[in-house]
């Protein structure tokens, strides 16, 4: 399927059933628990981009497009928000998108996230652009295997989806990857366009006529969590770091690993319980 057909097709992104659970749980409230509302919507890159979504929509619509969880909150009235929880589609560990494991894409995601938000910190950018950037960069993935499972299948054979060579080898086979795909469904939705940019170019930041700081910014996010999926020690991190991404924003590798906000271990369990969004609150 080419890319254009691809993003053509109507975007069926599962949402953490646990996630949606508590959000209508808290929304039910006479006076819900902002915090806590941004905490959970901030746990799940498909309720976050259905959030995203509606509050850059036209009905919503400011003056300037939003790029943050807790902006689009701030547009949103409860009425709203619980409506858009009870219809998200909910995610399931093996039916909902075939040849991925969705426990695992949930956590990673968040935690690029987490990492993308530290890094932007540090370098004086958005914060809240590079969280969501982060949290949203790898939702192509999810349509690449909804729309072709059996060459995805063939594919996860060679390499895992969250391997460190996964989009060059996407670009090979499909002719796009995931990060073309998360970048055009950003600009459907009418996200701010250093956001698409960010995803767009995610992983090779330099191939925009412009340098987006956050794209390089997402794409060490994505070098970082990855090699801790891959079990990379500390001499395969430092073969395998992205210098040439990292030093034109003043971030080598020692510098980028003292940004590290995340704990990671222990490893929450490829189970039920490791989908539970107070495990992973921001």
């Amino acid at each position: 399927m080419e890319l254009n057909a691809l993003l053509a097709t109507p975007a069926i992104l599962p949402s953490l059933p646990r996630a949606v659970a508590l959000l209508m749980s808290e929304l039910a409230h006479e006076e819900p628990n902002l915090r806590r509302v941004n905490q959970l919507f901030g746990t799940d890159p498909a309720l976050a981009a259905r959030l995203l979504e509606k509050a850059n929509s036209d009905a919503f619509a400011g003056p300037r497009t939003v790029a943050g969880i807790s902006e689009a909150l701030a547009l949103l009235g409860t009425a709203d928000l619980r409506e858009l929880v009870s219809t998200a589609p909910l995610g399931t560990a093996s039916r909902s998108v075939p040849g991925l494991n969705l426990q695992q894409f949930w956590r990673y995601s968040l935690a690029a996230a987490k990492f993308a938000r530290s890094l932007a910190g540090s370098v004086h950018h958005s914060q809240a652009a590079a969280y969501t950037a982060g949290l949203l960069h790898g939702i192509g993935e999810l349509l690449i295997h909804q729309a072709d499972p059996e060459r995805v299948q063939s594919l996860n054979t060679l390499v895992a989806p969250l391997d460190l060579r996964r989009a060059k080898l996407e670009g090979r086979i499909f002719g796009y990857c995931y990060n073309q795909v998360s970048a055009g469904l950003a600009e459907r939705w009418q996200l701010p366009e250093a956001v698409v940019d960010a995803l767009k170019y995610q992983h090779a930041p330099f191939e925009n006529r412009t340098y987006e700081p956050l794209a390089g910014v997402v794409h060490l996010a994505v070098w970082r969590v990855r090699a801790h999926e891959a079990g990379m020690d500390e001499k395969e991190m430092v073969v395998t770091f992205p210098d040439q991404v990292g030093l034109p924003l003043g971030l080598d590798i020692d510098m980028v690993l003292r940004q590290d906000p995340i704990d990671w271990n222990p490893k929450p369990e490829e189970s039920a319980d490791a989908a539970d969004p107070d495990l992973y609150l921001v």
